[in-house]
């Protein structure tokens, strides 16, 4: 595994465990600033360029809109917070990878609601995960009956959980362009 993939697997981690713990105060204090109206403010970030001071119309930051960002974001957004995702780019991904979500990533997917993101994404529903073979003979273990796994293109994918996210109204997302 690239160690950069690893990297960006702890901070998420960690950014994510700060969210949790930071965002209960946080949000009791937006709630009693929101009896006053605020303007959204602009700040430079000292080379020309200004950007959105999101600190008093946010109650969470997510970095990154991949899979695990995006589907985040729906979940917060739909339950009440104000989220803002920063992304580098946030046109369609476009490599070539084999993507696999075992049966209780689907799970999870039907239980935020977003499992609709997989159809028309080339996805494949699977059945069974692997081959065991053991003196010369194969056999697959399979997921039980009311289960699957899905095989599916990244990129639409991905697409597909941000589109649902931004259609949300407390959600918003601001490319880096870097």
């Amino acid at each position: 595994m690239d160690s950069k993939h690893i990297f960006g697997g702890v901070v998420a981690a960690f950014l994510f465990g700060f969210v949790v713990l930071y965002s209960s105060r946080r949000r009791e204090k937006i709630k009693a600033s929101e009896k006053t109206p605020t303007k959204k403010n602009l700040k430079s970030s000292g080379n020309g360029v200004c950007r959105p001071n999101f600190a008093g119309n946010t109650d969470v930051i997510i970095v990154g809109a991949g899979v695990a960002g995006s589907a985040l974001a729906y979940a917060l957004a739909k339950d009440g917070w104000r989220v803002h995702v920063i992304e580098r780019d946030l046109t369609e991904p476009d490599r070539i990878v084999g993507e696999f979500l075992h049966a209780g990533g689907c799970i999870k997917l039907a239980e935020l609601g977003l499992e609709d993101c997989l159809d028309g994404s080339d996805s494949q529903t699977v059945f069974s995960f692997a081959a065991v073979h053991k003196d010369g003979k194969r056999s697959a273990i399979s997921y039980p009956s009311h289960a699957s796994g899905r095989g599916f293109h990244y990129g639409r994918f991905v697409q597909k959980l941000r589109e649902k996210a931004a259609s949300l109204p407390k959600y918003s997302s601001f490319p880096l362009n870097l």
